[in-house]
């Protein structure tokens, strides 16, 4: 199944991988009954809403979603990579420039874990209308959004405290905005197929086995991206590697690349410079693409000739390749074959797999965040 929608090809190493101990942490992963996280990802997470709340309010034409982190990047890929025609807007830091007709109704959705995330706070107050209607995310406890939503007497949706924001795609947290998006909530649930194909479970493996050898003497993790829509995924990726995983002096930082447009800026220092990088081909094989007009190009470009702008990436995408097989660079490659739930699904599912293995691996504990507890510390004494 996976080996149909992702063409997954693995980094090209030159000594065998020992895979013995990764096995055994993904086997004993997928044998604990309690583990709530993982029961997110699959078809029998029980959600703590009703579609029949979300269906008065699936034909509001404008939407948006409030909130920080994990609390919003996932929605925000899914709006991206599966190319959403409704209007959602993400206010998703401090300083947005958002102008909205201010006859324009919303429907706001506000998400925080903790309720007391003080960017959330300070754009609800700037964000929020008396003629809006709210629907707020957050744990059932006394925190400030709680109580807002008791205020509003708006829609309150339970945000399990047992899955961090970052891990929380999969869960109301992403699924509540998908449905409202007019996507299929369950067509996002792979991991009861995924974790039983072996494909898929080699595949995995194998992939971090291969990351942690390169650990050992690089730590940037560079992601070439020839897909404009993924970009936002691609930001969900980053903060799920770099919080679960940057501890005790260890972990990975991951660097978004807007390819191909990087090859006029940042390929020379991919190519030639310090060897401290490994690298993630990421494209998708569309099948709509704007074809290039003949009669504006001169007869010395003629090979371009009818060609659709996606085959010019991928060409790209090969030539790049070939070079960085060429100069023993090592890269690993995704090619996605159709963009569905099922085929986003199978991603977060592969990303937060090979997160939680590496971390447990690494000894770390891919669940927490101490360090970023210290800002927000530091930021109330200021206050």
């Amino acid at each position: 199944m996976f080996k149909n929608i992702v063409e997954f090809k693995n980094f090209q190493l030159n000594r065998k991988i020992n895979s013995k101990k990764l096995y055994r942490i993904l086997s004993s992963l997928k044998h604990q009954n309690n583990n709530n996280l993982l029961k997110s990802l699959s078809k029998s997470y029980n959600y703590s809403f009703k579609k029949k709340i979300l269906n008065k309010f699936r034909k509001e034409k404008t939407f948006k979603i409030i909130g920080m982190g994990g609390s919003i990047l996932g929605a925000e890929a899914i709006y991206s990579f599966l190319k959403c025609k409704k209007k959602f807007y993400f206010i998703n830091n401090l300083q947005n420039d958002l102008r909205l007709d201010k006859k324009t109704k919303s429907i706001n959705i506000i998400i925080s874990k903790s309720g007391n995330t003080l960017e959330t706070i300070s754009n609800i107050n700037l964000y929020l209308k008396k003629k809006d209607k709210n629907i707020i995310i957050t744990e059932k406890k006394n925190n400030y959004l709680f109580k807002l939503a008791n205020k509003l007497k708006c829609e309150i949706i339970e945000h399990n405290n047992f899955i961090g924001g970052r891990y929380s795609v999969l869960s109301e947290v992403g699924m509540v905005p998908a449905v409202l998006m007019g996507f299929d909530e369950k067509k996002f649930k792979q991991y009861d197929n995924l974790i039983k194909n072996k494909y898929f479970i080699n595949k995995l493996v194998q992939n971090v086995g291969c990351l942690i050898h390169l650990c050992k003497n690089k730590q940037n993790s560079i992601i070439l991206n020839y897909d404009e829509y993924s970009d936002n995924f691609f930001k969900w990726y980053q903060q799920l590697v770099a919080e679960s995983l940057g501890k005790k002096s260890k972990g990975i930082f991951p660097i978004i690349s807007t390819m191909p447009k990087d090859n006029h800026s940042l390929m020379q220092y991919f190519l030639d410079g310090p060897k401290k990088n490994f690298y993630t081909f990421f494209s998708i094989n569309e099948k709509k693409s704007p074809i290039l007009n003949n009669k504006n190009l001169l007869l010395n470009q003629k090979k371009l000739y009818n060609k659709k702008i996606i085959q010019i990436i991928n060409a790209q995408k090969i030539a790049t390749e070939n070079v960085f097989l060429k100069k023993n660079i090592p890269f690993r490659s995704f090619t996605i074959n159709q963009r569905s739930e099922k085929t986003l699904g199978a991603l977060f599912s592969f990303f937060i797999l090979e997160t939680i293995l590496l971390g447990k691996a690494l000894n770390l504990n891919p669940f927490d965040q101490p360090a970023v507890e210290l800002i927000k510390t530091e930021t109330k004494k200021l206050f």
